[in-house]
């Protein structure tokens, strides 16, 4: 038998995993429809008034290195993708005041479609890149007969209810049985989200899986081939653009703000949004992340002295004020 043949390969082949720097809490101030927005800025400034208190304690609360200052950076989430009733020329500015008549300031603004495409020529779509990084977790007893979530567009956290008996060897009780939590504590708390609409080659993505793609993003957890994905762009117009799609996918509004990425986030949202972020943990929970990017984080945070928990879920916080 001959030798096997050698193989090599450039170095400069191999994608570098780029670095990002890292606050110590991204501190979401909103979340908002552009339903929300066209109820006019008194809507606004009642948003940011009930979200003072609770943001104030999230920062004075957030995880502090051994040494030196704690770094928060706060940021908005505004809704482009499922509706445009408004420009950004129209609601940014009152969005912005109506912050800092409350004493709070948003030092990095996204936009939700950003979270769905790409956001630069020949990169890679956030959605697609975190859909295919999802590995679902079959629970116990199950057979394999459902499609994987590429194709049917929904993920579940256990054992979904049988649709209709199979077979006497598939259905060994004979009847009707319950869905199941995978791990669940003495009592199931089933979940099963819908990731996407649509067909696969047009596939309109649902706002919990969007709002997975931007916590990962938060976290730092995202890369394009090794290459940071979601960068802020530094914003200082006094003015903005008439069209959504002349906006920058990521603002940096405060010049002098602790970086966007972040080692634990905090959001601050109406309480509408509870079961949007409990699927969001659910898809969280079955992501893998990239390698690379993970180490990065790690490797920051231990020359912090801070002792990350592995899972991006157990760095994913949430407040639901009363009467947001």
């Amino acid at each position: 038998m001959s030798e096997p043949e050698a193989v090599f390969q450039e170095t400069s082949a191999r994608p570098r995993t780029e670095g990002v720097p890292f606050a110590h809490l991204s501190l979401e101030l909103g979340h908002l429809y552009m339903e929300d927005f066209a109820e006019g800025p008194e809507r606004l400034r009642r948003h940011f008034a009930a979200v003072r208190p609770w943001a104030d304690a999230a920062r004075a609360g957030a995880v502090a290195p051994q040494h030196g200052r704690r770094r928060v950076s706060t940021c908005f989430l505004i809704d482009d993708y499922f509706s445009r009733l408004a420009t950004p020329a129209e609601l940014v500015p009152p969005l912005l005041d109506a912050a800092e008549h409350a004493g709070l300031t948003i030092d990095y603004l996204a936009r939700e479609s950003a979270c769905a495409g790409p956001n630069e020529p020949r990169r890679t779509s956030l959605a697609e890149s975190v859909m295919g990084r999802l590995v679902e977790s079959p629970p116990p007893g199950s057979n394999g007969f459902r499609p994987p979530v590429s194709r049917t567009g929904w993920l579940a956290n256990g054992r979904r209810a049988p649709a209709e008996r199979t077979s006497a060897a598939l259905d060994a009780t004979g009847g009707w049985q319950p869905p199941s939590e995978t791990g669940a504590r003495g009592h199931s708390v089933f979940v099963d989200v819908e990731l996407w609409s649509g067909s696969v080659e047009r596939r309109t993505w649902s706002c919990a899986f969007l709002a997975a793609v931007w916590q990962l993003a938060r976290l730092g957890l995202l890369r394009d081939r090794g290459r940071a994905v979601l960068t802020p762009t530094p914003w200082a117009a006094d003015s903005f653009p008439a069209d959504w799609d002349a906006l920058p996918p990521l603002l940096r509004l405060n010049p002098t703000a602790a970086p966007f990425t972040a080692y634990y986030t905090c959001s601050v949202l109406p309480s509408r949004f509870l079961p949007v972020e409990h699927a969001v943990r659910v898809i969280l929970e079955q992501t893998q992340v990239d390698t690379g990017a993970a180490g990065h984080v790690a490797g920051l945070s231990a020359s912090e002295g801070m002792d990350l928990p592995v899972g991006a879920v157990e760095r994913s916080a949430y407040v639901f004020p009363p009467g947001l």
